[in-house]
This record gives structure tokens, C-alpha cells and sequence, in this order.
């Protein structure tokens, strides 16, 4: 089947999705906010059946076994809190704030704490794991189950999710991850989404949970 294009226009401040361009944003109002992008019909037709054949099956509530549930302890008394008494697994975390507030450094500091016992994938767009190695170095991260990856294909990133099989996964952060079939460019709403959404499904799929990171911009929204 050959493959065809499809010319969206998104708004970068809301996701809106149109087939014409706007002026001015229909869900939003913003000004000159619409982007034009180029999407492969035929891949998207691909990704929507191989989803519909994973669907999973409804089971009753009495079915379900809730005495397991396992949290893991960041070994950060109100990280924990704020979570409900640890990660759980199959979770997806959003830890956002503005650019070099330190989120980085919080999640190598738990991942000496929860290294003891669990293995770690920490995922970094932005930096080299050389980078990553000194600032851990600093910090007195020194966990031997903590595993550094500097990628940014998503689908590269998740396909050694299933190979090493991390306990706890990290992704620092979501705007430098890049989904190859999106057109868009990383850190768009389109990429944003899609990146996160083949997160969360992988860590439901592996029961594993997902940090990811995501920046502040300068208008205060995540």
C-alpha cells in the first residue's frame, strides 16, 4: 500500500488540530499559534490496528488482586508523600518545573536510594552520559544498578526498555524525545503526546514505573 501524506495545522499552546490554517487558535484564541504538519496516513492506519488488536480485556472488580500492591520508597520522605507512599508500579510520574530548578539532580539522588535494590534506566535527551557521570559524581551517586542512555528516538529508547528490563524507568526529559513518525519537530504538542503516550504504554505493558521530565516554558505552562 503506498503511503500517503496528510497536512495538519496544530497549535503549539493547546494542541488544537485542524485541516485549515487559523490566524487565530479556535480552542485556545492565541495568535499565529497554528503549525503546519506533514503526517503519513498509511503509518497512522498501521499504529490505530496494531492498538486495536492489544485491547485488553475488561476484568471485575472482585477479580482483581489489590493485596500485592508493591510501592517503591524514593528514599525522599515527601517525594513520597506527594505520591501516595512511593512509585507504583505501571505508573507514569510527570516531575516538572523551570529550566535548572533541579529536577535532574533530585531524580539521581533517588536513584542512589532506590539503586540499592532496583535496577535503573535513566534516559537523557539533553546531556552525554559522560555529562550525566560527573554531575552523579557531585552528587555521590555511585549505584552500580543505575544504567545511563543518552538517546532521543523514543522508539530506540523503549526497544531497550524491553531488553534490559529495568525496574524504574527515567526519561529527562519529554521535549527532547523525537517520535519518527511524526513530522514535527521535538517539544511540539504532537511530539509531546505521542512520546508520552508510548511511555506510559510500555510501562503499563512491562508493570515498570516512568519518570519523565517536563520543562516549564516561559508563559508558566508545562
Amino acid at each position: 500500500m503506498a503511503s500517503k501524506t496528510k497536512v495538519q495545522y496544530v497549535c503549539t499552546e493547546c494542541g488544537f488540530e485542524s485541516a485549515k490554517w487559523y490566524g487565530k487558535c479556535p480552542g485556545c484564541n492565541a495568535w499565529n499559534t497554528m503549525e503546519e504538519e506533514v503526517r503519513n496516513t498509511t503509518i497512522t492506519a498501521k499504529r490505530i490496528h496494531s492498538a486495536v488488536g492489544m485491547i485488553a480485556k475488561p476484568v471485575g472488580l472482585h477479580e482483581i488482586d489489590s493485596t500485592e500492591e508493591q510501592r517503591y520508597h524514593t528514599g525522599l520522605s515527601e517525594l513520597d508523600r506527594v505520591l501516595g507512599g512511593g512509585l507504583v508500579k505501571g505508573s507514569l510520574v510527570l516531575i516538572s518545573g523551570d529550566p535548572g530548578i533541579g529536577k535532574s539532580t533530585i531524580l539521581l539522588q533517588i536513584c542512589q536510594y532506590m539503586g540499592n535494590t532496583l535496577k535503573i534506566l535513566y534516559v537523557s535527551g539533553e546531556e552525554s552520559v559522560k555529562q550525566i557521570k560527573l554531575r552523579a559524581s557531585r552528587l555521590g551517586v555511585t549505584s552500580d544498578n543505575l544504567s545511563l542512555m543518552a538517546e532521543t528516538d523514543i522508539q530506540a529508547i523503549l526497544e531497550q526498555v524491553r531488553v534490559v528490563k529495568p525496574d524504574i524507568l527515567i526519561v529527562d526529559s519529554i521535549q527532547t524525545m523525537n517520535h519518527t513518525d511524526i513530522a514535527s519537530s521535538p517539544g511540539s504538542i504532537t511530539q509531546v503526546r505521542e512520546c508520552t503516550n508510548a511511555i506510559m504504554h510500555t510501562a503499563k505493558d512491562l508493570e515498570i514505573p516512568a519518570l519523565v521530565v517536563g520543562h516549564v516554558n516561559k508563559d508558566g505552562a508545562i
